[in-house]
């Protein structure tokens, strides 16, 4: 980064911090898998010492694991290894959501956005979605989105930016390490990278990528070995089958959920209620149409055609499984799921602000900020009990 480009990152990103920590009240998240995660690696092995039926981890052979993606307790391990179990996980929720706010910033200025079109569309990144609602709780399967979404905002200003294939990669297999559906932004994303390179950089671009690629595969295969004997991931197909609300045998994606999740991202209305305030949200999802109206602004993006292509493509990918899964999130503000593609949208959005008129863009995204700050609000006014102990 440029001196002044990395001022406005840091001071992004300790404003956003501050202001989640605030949020976030400092409580301390008592579904911590990550962190028990982490202290299980500081002692050699990769199953966690269960403290209760209120941590999610899979039985298996005798010992509890943890199936979401190791990164975020990779993360942890320096600070674990200071202070314990009693690290507060939601405090690193809001500094990688801080992170990823900043990311965002640093994108919306690549793409040449001034300071008040970079304003609001950061603002709508931070609170337009779940991504605040996620840092303020902490909770391990909302870590998973708060670090997969820096990771992946980071890869796409890279990809703004000096477009060094194999740290684009790199970011983007390091948020498919928090939330595995991030793996298929890679192709899309790599082959546009390879198709803008010029053919004389093209051979040393495939070399650096390998040195990316082919330790984290083979990483990944000795973490599967470590937990489950055999190099490929069971966790999800095994917690599906034990699930009370899965089956007891195939797959977890099937496109028979896929009416369901369709309800869930685009039918899913607050009910208007006899008593204050009037509007109440569900414990689960409401729909992003809901939340998020600012992400229309997508569909006006005009500008480097490949790129473009590029963006959708990782943001229809990316989004496929969540539209096949079993589960929708269970307790959340908004639809946490949709925070897999955001970082690919939201480049989007930004381009779209050039062709709709200002009053426009600034009417969605405050609308968006304003439900969302309501929705902030709401859970911990009338809902906090179900996640804060």
């Amino acid at each position: 980064m440029k001196r002044s480009e990395f001022l406005e990152f840091a001071a992004t990103a300790i404003i956003a911090g501050a202001a989640l920590l605030g949020l976030s009240r400092f409580d301390s998240s008592v579904y911590n898998n990550y962190v028990l995660l982490a202290a299980a690696f500081l002692r050699g092995h990769v199953w966690i010492v269960w403290p209760g039926t209120y941590i999610d981890a899979l039985l298996y052979q005798g010992q509890h694991y943890v199936i979401e993606g190791p990164v975020p307790a990779l993360l942890l391990v320096p600070v674990v290894a200071l202070f314990g179990v009693h690290t507060n996980q939601t405090a690193f929720a809001c500094v990688t959501a801080a992170i990823a706010i900043a990311a965002a910033w640093t994108v919306a200025r690549r793409l040449d956005a001034d300071l008040a079109i970079a304003t609001w569309t950061t603002a709508f990144f931070a609170l337009g979605t779940s991504l605040a609602w996620c840092a303020m709780y902490g909770a391990v399967w909302y870590v998973a989105h708060t670090v997969a979404m820096m990771f992946a905002t980071l890869a796409v200003a890279e990809l703004l930016g000096r477009r060094r294939a194999w740290l684009v990669t790199l970011l983007l297999v390091l948020a498919a390490g928090a939330r595995f559906t991030l793996i298929l932004a890679v192709p899309p994303i790599v082959a546009y990278l390879f198709w803008t390179l010029p053919r004389a950089r093209r051979l040393a671009a495939l070399g650096a990528l390998a040195c990316v690629v082919v330790p984290a595969a083979a990483l990944y295969v000795a973490y599967n070995y470590a937990r489950w004997g055999r190099p490929t991931d069971i966790g999800y197909v095994a917690w599906y089958h034990t699930d009370a609300i899965g089956e007891s045998s195939g797959s977890p994606f099937r496109l028979e959920y896929f009416t369901y999740e369709l309800q869930s991202f685009f039918g899913t209305l607050p009910a208007i209620v006899h008593t204050f305030p009037w509007v109440q949200p569900g414990y689960g999802d409401v729909s992003i149409e809901v939340t998020s109206p600012a992400l229309v602004l997508a569909a006006f993006a005009r500008g480097n055609r490949g790129l473009i292509a590029t963006l959708w493509v990782a943001a229809v990918f990316v989004a496929v499984p969540s539209f096949l899964y079993y589960a929708d999130g269970g307790a959340q503000w908004g639809m946490r799921h949709a925070l897999d593609f955001v970082p690919f949208l939201f480049p989007l959005i930004v381009l779209g602000t050039f062709r709709v008129p200002r009053a426009v863009t600034y009417a969605l995204c405050a609308v968006s900020i304003l439900i969302g700050g309501w929705g902030l609000w709401y859970w911990r006014t009338f809902y906090d009990h179900f996640l804060v102990h």
